[in-house]
């Protein structure tokens, strides 16, 4: 059964710095998978924040862009994020998902959160002024 599970997240005043982990469980050892952070913030769409694709490139929305870290464990399929600077406009439910299909990561279909069959629970991020 594949499981995909978020931990991290919580609160901080902006400029402050906030860790996120995703373990995606179940999957083949052989199986290579795209694995993201999405964000979804009140009454606004869910969107891409960042992926890390199967053949291990990184892709950031713009708007995170030099201060968001995406990485990755292959062998654990464990997925970080490290948000530093972080801003009010951050402040959102934070979810990890994972595909096996790569065509999502490889265009820039990840950006609308489309594409990935597996996600997790979301953990809140909360950014004070």
């Amino acid at each position: 059964q594949i499981q995909v599970q978020e931990s991290g997240g919580g609160s901080v005043q902006a400029g402050g710095s906030l860790s996120l982990s995703c373990v995606a469980s179940g999957f083949l050892p052989t199986t290579e998978i795209c694995m993201g952070w999405f964000r979804q913030a009140p009454g606004k769409q869910r969107e891409g924040v960042a992926v890390f694709t199967g053949d291990g490139t990184s892709k950031y929305v713009d708007s995170v862009k030099g201060r968001f870290t995406i990485s990755k464990d292959n062998v654990k399929n464990i997925l970080s994020l490290q948000m530093n600077n972080l801003t009010p406009e951050d402040t959102a439910i934070y979810y990890c998902a994972a595909t096996m299909v790569q065509t999502p990561c490889s265009n820039s279909v990840w950006k609308t959160a489309r594409g990935f069959g597996y996600w997790g629970q979301g953990t809140q991020v909360t950014v004070s002024s």
